[in-house]
C-alpha cells in the first residue's frame, strides 16, 4: 500500500529483534521501545512544513528553519504511553492528549472509555501513538475521534502491524500515513499478531 511506510533502518531491525525476544524484560522492552519511537519519528516528520527563521550565531545571522504547525501526540491507552517519550526526544515541546480505548476480547471490537481532549484543537498536526496495529480497530477510531476534533494533519506511528489491521485503518481512513518499523505476517484467531512480540502493554508495564 502506498501510504504504508515500513522502515528501512538497519537500527530498527536490530532493536526490534531484541524488542520481540522473549526474554527481554520490561526494564529494556521500555527502553527499547522509547529508541525505536524516536527513529520511526524521525521518518514520519520528514514532511513537516517549516517557515524561515533568522538565527544570531556567535559568529553571526544564520538562515535557518522553524516548523510551522504544533505537533500533538496522542498515545492509545495503555500502550501507547511507551511511546511517548521517545518523540518528546526529538519534539519537547509536543503536546500530548490522552486516549482511552481498549479492545473487547469477545467481539475484538474498541470500546471508549476515556478523552479529555480540548472543546477545540491546539495541534495542527497529530500523531497517533500505538505500538501494535493489530486488527486496526482501535487506530481507526482514535482518528475518526481527531477528525471531529478538527484536526486535519494524521498520522499514525506504531511498532509492529499485522496486514488486517493496515488494511483496515487505511480503508477507513485512506488519507492517513501508516509508519511502522516492520509488518508481520497475520493475526491469529484471539486477534494477536504473528510473530509480533507478545502483549506490549503487559511486557512494557510488567503485567503479563
Amino acid at each position: 500500500m502506498k501510504n504504508v511506510h515500513a522502515s528501512p533502518h538497519p537500527l530498527v531491525a536490530h532493536k526490534l529483534s531484541i524488542l520481540r525476544d522473549k526474554s527481554t524484560e520490561p526494564r529494556k522492552f521500555r527502553e527499547l521501545v522509547r529508541e525505536i519511537s524516536a527513529l520511526l519519528t524521525y521518518e514520519a516528520t520528514l514532511d513537516l512544513e517549516t517557515e524561515p527563521r533568522q538565527v544570531e550565531t556567535p559568529m553571526g545571522v544564520a538562515q535557518g528553519r522553524s516548523t510551522k504547525k504544533e505537533l500533538g501526540l496522542v498515545p492509545i491507552l495503555r500502550a501507547g504511553l511507551g511511546m511517548v517519550d521517545g518523540v518528546w526526544d526529538l519534539v519537547p515541546d509536543a503536546q500530548v492528549w490522552h486516549i482511552g480505548l481498549y479492545r473487547d476480547e469477545k467481539t475484538l471490537q474498541p470500546v471508549q472509555y476515556y478523552n479529555k481532549l480540548p472543546t477545540l484543537p491546539t495541534v495542527g498536526v497529530c500523531l497517533v501513538l500505538d505500538p501494535m496495529l493489530a486488527t486496526g480497530g482501535s487506530a481507526a477510531a482514535t482518528v475518526g475521534i481527531l477528525k471531529d476534533w478538527g484536526v486535519t494533519q494524521i498520522k499514525y506511528m506504531g511498532i509492529i502491524g499485522a496486514p488486517e489491521g493496515i488494511e483496515h485503518l487505511s480503508s477507513q481512513h485512506p488519507d492517513v500515513p501508516i509508519y511502522l518499523g516492520a509488518v508481520d505476517e497475520k493475526l491469529n484467531d484471539i486477534g494477536y499478531i504473528v510473530p509480533g512480540l507478545g502483549d506490549a502493554g503487559d511486557r512494557q508495564f510488567g503485567t503479563g
